[in-house]
């Protein structure tokens, strides 16, 4: 038996003593408080050299490896999402989709020698969704919207003038489907692509929805993702001979596509061997699979793409369930015992972390890190506790992983189970195992945000540069001397606060109203699907149904702060308040389209407001920021002036001249203080709530 565990350290009582000295020392850089950038502490060590030489910052890297923050939101990025070196050219183009807003995407020329706030120029704007960044087989620039593929220069004075389509008419962001009806918002029309030695074109026609699910029984095949311009599917464009596309003329159609492989939930993670096609030599693809409330279920996957196979999506998920859903279609016709007994479908090569969400993967080639030549580099941006990391494959010499037996682990987080088996319905599983080369980027109050990295190139020296659309930064992974600093220590809400949480909403009659409005009327009609399901299961009370979606709200990361609705993400992408996606889908238009649905959104508000018994108090305006401290004196943060905080002593016994309140908003902690220490304030700075 092979039991590979690639968390190599166990967190002893040692290394957390050290990763607090990191910290203390990270926030106490001379008699100065740090500089934050998109919610990293700066400190005054650096990652890189000369002129590439950037603020170092705290995420958990393999030896020998050291990330630096290039740009941040301070450069007014708002939602970056890939990442390419123009050739040559100690520059880059960067993607930012500036959120799910449709025309408001841009791409970005970036010099990251210029100073800091002038490292960004505006190439072309108003660009619906644009994603995939690649260099052709011409060494042109070419860049995906949501339905073409196009090239440019960046370098020309006018890029606008320079672009050229070669494909313009790809399922976007609206679709008609099969049955004539219509989706304003497919699930998933970004484009990622790549070209292959020969010129041939390969891009992601990414499925219209998270699962194909409808109405009970379920008799008939997904009907989006059959036919010539099937969805879930790999598309091909071939070249012409000399291998280039020419530009598409007004009014021309596009080149003919072949669907090359189908089945497949959303390609945005596509790697080929630089010998493919000939062969032998992979191609693959990271699979981002279907929501389901459990974290270890379903696994996502990488697979190995040949032409005209099936690669099970949605009637198959793992290596070889069968979906509950489909069991009608999966007795009878093409897709009979598909997962199990038919030669047109293909299992997965091998498991990735289940929810990981791999959203970029290439093969490592340049003279910066030998030990990564050749190796499979995959980017998990998943937000569960199996995401926010960067992993590597050792490969064999056709470009495969290598699968052991089972049982194979994987580090899931340090708030949970430190290693977890690749697992389906039947047991433990082969899989091929990985080291992490970013292991830790969770949130650590005071030091880092949770990291979510999309887009990833090397440069031509060899570096690693990726793009992090949560938290709008450029990072550049240079070479570092010494060991590898310890890791940070967890830093999330806790299984006993998220308790603690549900009981004081479960003994308040209007908020459990609250809750059950918003179950009924936002999460079950709206929401189900696209966030697991909320973790609701078949046969629940409605007593368990709100108590399974409030914890897990609350379990989301920065999703709701009690007494502070503003500060929490519940409410900004609810209302399309900030640069990430609206939800539901579609929502701007429900507050017309459906009586009540602004009313819901107050209920929201409300529930936040009201979940923890107390008295909400505003910080008094003066000074921009009121420090908060422990119980002990120990500084824990500042809040700015106007925020609210919900105050449970107003005259804190063991501390005389202070209010003791409720946990605030993460942004505004420290990490030096624990929930256990209390946070206190000093009676002066709180007036009432108006």
């Amino acid at each position: 038996m092979n039991h590979l565990t690639f968390w190599r350290e166990s967190r002893s009582l040692r290394a957390c003593a050290v990763a607090l000295v990191v910290l203390l020392t990270l926030t106490s850089v001379g008699s100065s408080e740090p500089v934050r950038k998109s919610g990293y502490a700066i400190g005054t060590e650096t990652c890189g050299s000369a002129d590439l030489a950037f603020p170092r910052i705290q995420i958990d890297m393999k030896a020998g490896f050291c990330a630096g923050l290039v740009a941040s939101e301070e450069d007014r990025l708002k939602f970056p999402r890939s990442i390419i070196q123009v050739p040559g050219r100690d520059l880059f183009v960067v993607a930012d989709m500036a959120g799910w807003g449709h025309t408001d995407g841009r791409l970005l020329l970036l010099d990251p020698r210029a100073p800091q706030g002038q490292r960004f120029k505006e190439l072309l704007t108003a660009i619906e969704y644009p994603f995939g960044l690649v260099i052709g087989p011409d060494k042109k620039l070419y860049a995906s919207s949501a339905e073409t593929i196009f090239r440019f220069d960046p370098l020309a004075d006018n890029p606008r003038d320079t672009v050229e389509a070669i494909v313009r008419h790809m399922p976007g962001r609206r679709i008609t489907l099969p049955d004539g009806g219509r989706l304003d918002e497919s699930a998933h029309p970004l484009k990622q692509f790549v070209f292959d030695k020969n010129g041939r074109l390969f891009v992601n026609v990414g499925s219209h929805s998270d699962d194909c699910i409808t109405p009970a029984p379920i008799t008939r095949s997904c009907a989006a993702a059959e036919g010539a311009s099937a969805m879930a599917s790999i598309w091909l464009f071939t070249p012409p001979p000399g291998g280039i596309f020419p530009a598409l003329k007004p009014g021309e159609t596009d080149p003919p596509h072949s669907v090359y492989a189908r089945g497949l939930r959303n390609s945005m993670a596509l790697a080929l061997h630089p010998n493919f096609p000939d062969a032998g030599y992979a191609f693959l693809q990271g699979e981002n699979g279907r929501d389901l409330p459990d974290i270890f279920k379903p696994n996502e996957e990488i697979n190995a793409i040949e032409p005209g196979r099936h690669y099970g999506w949605p009637y198959c998920y793992d290596l070889s369930t069968p979906s509950p859903e489909f069991r009608i279609v999966l007795q009878s016709g093409v897709y009979k015992a598909l997962c199990t007994a038919n030669a047109l479908y293909k299992a997965p090569f091998s498991l990735l972390p289940p929810h990981g969400a791999p959203l970029a993967m290439l093969y490592y080639h340049g003279a910066k890190f030998p030990e990564l030549e050749g190796k499979l580099v995959v980017g998990l941006h998943g937000y569960r506790p199996t995401g926010s990391r960067v992993i590597v494959y050792d490969v064999d010499d056709h470009g495969f992983p290598k699968p052991v037996p089972a049982p194979v682990s994987y580090h899931v987080s340090c708030a949970a189970d430190p290693a977890h088996s690749f697992q389906t319905e039947g047991g433990d599983v082969a899989a091929a195992p990985f080291e992490e080369l970013i292991a830790g980027w969770h949130r650590v109050n005071g030091a880092r945000p949770q990291g979510a990295p999309v887009g990833m190139t090397v440069a031509e020296d060899g570096a690693i540069w990726l793009v992090e659309d949560k938290n709008q930064t450029v990072i550049r992974i240079d070479r570092a001397a010494g060991d590898a600093p310890p890791p940070l220590p967890c830093d999330m809400r806790s299984q006993a606060l998220i308790d603690q949480l549900a009981v004081f909403v479960a003994r308040d009659a209007p908020n459990s109203v609250r809750l059950t409005n918003l179950r009924k009327g936002l999460v079950e009609k709206h929401c189900v699907g696209c966030h697991s399901d909320f973790g609701l299961k078949p046969g629940q009370s409605d007593a368990q149904k709100d108590a399974t979606v409030l914890r897990f709200m609350l379990a989301q990361d920065g999703w709701i702060y009690p007494g502070d609705p503003g500060s929490g993400k519940l409410r900004t992408r609810l209302r399309g308040l900030g640069a990430e996606k609206l939800m539901p889908p579609g929502g701007e238009g429900l507050p017309k389209a459906e009586p009540g649905y602004t009313r819901l959104l107050d209920t929201a508000d409300l529930l936040a407001s009201k979940m923890v018994p107390g008295i909400r108090m505003r910080i008094r305006s003066g000074p921009p920021q009121r420090k908060f401290f422990g119980k002990t004196n120990k500084e824990c943060g500042e809040i700015p002036a106007a925020k609210v905080v919900v105050v449970t002593q107003r005259n804190a016994v063991d501390k005389p001249g202070f209010s003791r309140f409720f946990r605030p908003a993460d942004p505004y902690l420290n990490g030096e203080c624990s929930d256990g220490d209390g946070y206190y304030i000093r009676q002066e700075f709180l007036v009432p709530v108006q």
